[in-house]
């Protein structure tokens, strides 16, 4: 049997997003054309509070931020954490998520991981969309 993520409904992530003011975006580098710097230059546009998540391109700055190599680097609270890594990396992320205060782990369309959300509810940290496009998501508020 396929693997399915039931995502919360469709109010409880409107409140997510109308809730949150920082997103940490995992995968995020300076490549303009790329769907992650796409997707994170329009949410900082529309209020939000970017912070890249890039090991290689740690203490750059991306969109006007600084980069950190890894979620549990960033020193300040994090509202959304958006991934854009392939699904066989969410596992690895949210092992990292759980050792953070951060609130929702957010992946973006077409990624979703069994393993990554059972280690999420494992941890009592059952905020978590999958499979969504926050920007989508965003304008559909």
């Amino acid at each position: 049997m396929t693997y399915h993520f039931q995502n919360p409904d469709q109010e409880t992530i409107f409140n997510y997003l109308k809730d949150s003011k920082t997103i940490a975006v995992v995968g995020l580098s300076n490549r303009q054309e790329s769907p992650a710097y796409r997707v994170s230059e329009i949410m900082q546009k529309a209020g939000y509070k970017i912070i890249p998540v890039n090991p290689k391109q740690a203490g750059k700055i991306i969109l006007g931020e600084l980069t950190y190599a890894s979620l549990k680097d960033i020193p300040e609270t994090i509202d959304i954490v958006n991934v854009f890594r392939r699904s066989d990396f969410l596992p690895e992320v949210a092992k990292e998520f759980i050792t953070t205060d951060a609130r929702i782990f957010w992946a973006q369309l077409g990624l979703e991981n069994e393993e990554a959300e059972q280690i999420l509810r494992d941890n009592h940290r059952n905020d978590i969309v999958m499979n969504r496009c926050i920007k989508i998501e965003y304008f559909n508020m």
